[in-house]
């Protein structure tokens, strides 16, 4: 087995020899650098980082508070992940199922590094679904009355559950800025439409209408304006005048599937760093 490591995202104003000053602390102590990655944003001049590396005494997570006030010092906020422990995934559903299959298959099989541990769904058709995989399922019905009540038994699981990350698996309720603010852990949502076109809903309708070349999908980090939070990840498809509606659905659910599978995965491998309304996905 890969020895686990630790993972550290930086990003900060740019100064002279920031590369070298990391690699010297983590030399310092012991460690072993497997993989550094850094870019620099050359109209703001920020510096972004993100380095893997063995630590000498085992991936003790509470360096997390050394590592940052060392950051701090060089004007850099910073996040670390142990890839000793596996992060814990809740998945919010509503009816349609091929992302919830997609995702849970590609789980099973191993080839996202994290565990589904809950699904919540504001209808119940993947109730049998979720049994079948051995996923715990709650259903909790949203209505324009109930709104509030539901995102705070969502939240109460969420907790419960100890989730790291909630993903919106084709989820067809608007998150409210309150919950966003409250839930305390990313929310990574898939937008069936190639962001910042079509955004909210019936988009493939609208780019039927629009006689559109190109379908996409997009998946981005969720905030309180609706689809406008930092994309991750998008992919598109061509289409002609000869494709219907139903035709756009069919090659999008394709589109929306891997689109999102490769933006959890990144997540989950601490490849992400959010800022302003960008991310930066490092190699």
């Amino acid at each position: 087995m890969a020895p686990a490591t630790l993972i550290a995202l930086l990003h900060g104003p740019d100064q002279p020899g920031l590369v070298a000053r990391v690699a010297g602390w983590i030399f310092a102590r012991g460690g072993n650098i497997l993989h550094a990655d850094q870019h620099r944003d050359q109209e703001a001049g920020v510096f972004f980082q993100r380095v893997e590396w063995v630590p000498a005494a085992g991936p003790d997570i509470d360096a997390a508070a050394e590592f940052t006030a060392f950051a701090t010092s060089l004007g850099m906020q910073s996040r670390l992940v142990s890839t000793a422990r596996r992060q814990r995934v809740a998945l919010f559903v509503s009816k349609a199922d091929h992302c919830f299959h997609d995702l849970i298959l590609r789980w099973r099989a191993g080839d996202l590094p994290g565990d589904l541990v809950a699904v919540v769904g504001n209808h119940p058709d993947l109730a049998a679904a979720a049994a079948g995989y051995g996923l715990p399922f709650h259903h909790v019905p949203v209505t324009p009355e109930s709104k509030a009540a539901a995102e705070a038994r969502q939240l109460e699981l969420l907790q419960a559950a100890g989730a790291d990350l909630v993903v919106l698996a084709r989820y067809m309720q608007v998150l409210s800025a309150d919950f966003l603010g409250r839930c305390g852990v990313p929310v990574i949502n898939i937008h069936h439409s190639f962001l910042p076109a079509f955004a909210g809903g019936r988009p493939y309708h609208q780019a039927h209408m629009r006689g559109v070349k190109l379908i996409g999908a997009t998946a981005h980090y969720a905030t309180r304006d609706l689809d406008e939070g930092p994309i991750i990840h998008q992919d598109v498809a061509r289409v002609t005048h000869r494709h219907g509606v139903d035709d756009l659905v069919r090659r999008g659910r394709d589109l929306e599937r891997l689109v999102l599978a490769q933006a959890v995965r990144w997540h989950l491998q601490g490849r992400l760093l959010a800022y302003g309304n960008k991310t930066v996905v490092f190699d």
